[in-house]
């Protein structure tokens, strides 16, 4: 739902966008619908958006706005963010509010996901 003045939509490079799309539809069940060949856009995840064909890649280590997920099953997120190529760059670490890691996806853009609980 469109509310004025309240954050709607997020953009991300993607070097690899066919390997991004293929990533988010199966860890997170996200479904795409593509704009031409450099564009796909995602919607109802909590905050819409679309990849876009670039060599760049959204980073915290380069200053870049860190996007997180909230999992109720933190661990099997992290599995299955192994298991389907992405990287992990911080492991399940605690912090004040619960339970947290971050990854890389395969176009090299850097999320979170955090819960409450470890488990």
């Amino acid at each position: 739902m469109n509310q004025h003045e309240k954050l709607n939509y997020v953009e991300l490079a993607a070097k690899d966008l066919n390997a991004t799309k293929t990533f988010f539809s199966a860890v997170f069940g996200w479904e795409f619908t593509d704009y031409g060949p450099e564009y796909s856009a995602f919607s109802n995840q909590g905050l819409d958006g679309g990849f876009y064909q670039a060599d760049a890649c959204s980073r915290t280590d380069n200053g870049a706005a860190l996007l997180v997920f909230y999992s109720d099953h933190l661990e099997a997120t992290y599995n299955k963010v192994v298991d389907h190529c992405g990287q992990i760059i911080k492991p399940i670490f605690e912090f004040p509010g619960g339970f947290r890691f971050h990854f890389i996806e395969p176009s090299g853009n850097e999320f979170a996901v955090w819960s409450e609980r470890r488990a």
